[in-house]
């Protein structure tokens, strides 16, 4: 037990946490690439071009996100993540799933 004012010695933990998001955020931003790429290639209709709008604008969002997080994640005592948060990033994730669905069928 830490005496008040005393910093915690948070250990390895934040640090593993932020590396997750990091790996997480380049998972997604390949995701996107080629999804956007997938519905881009060959001929481009105004319905895959406005997919490829919207899954770039899902990746910036996550991306927001994750960069918030490991910003966060930096200070000596971080926080939790707040629900609207995780809600943000799994919706996000979601519909980039969705999306990669819709293009391969």
């Amino acid at each position: 037990m830490t005496a008040y004012g005393e910093t915690r010695d948070a250990g390895l933990q934040p640090e593993r946490t932020r590396l997750a998001w990091r790996r997480t955020t380049l998972a997604c931003s390949v995701v996107a690439v080629l999804g956007m790429r997938q519905a881009l290639h060959g001929s481009a209709t105004p319905v895959t071009a406005a997919g490829a709008a919207v899954t770039a604008l899902l990746w910036l969002a996550f991306l927001a996100v994750a960069h918030r997080r490991i910003r966060a994640l930096a200070t000596d005592r971080p926080r939790g993540l707040s629900p609207r948060a995780a809600l943000a990033a799994a919706g996000c994730t979601v519909a980039l799933a969705l999306f990669a669905v819709a293009v391969v069928l």
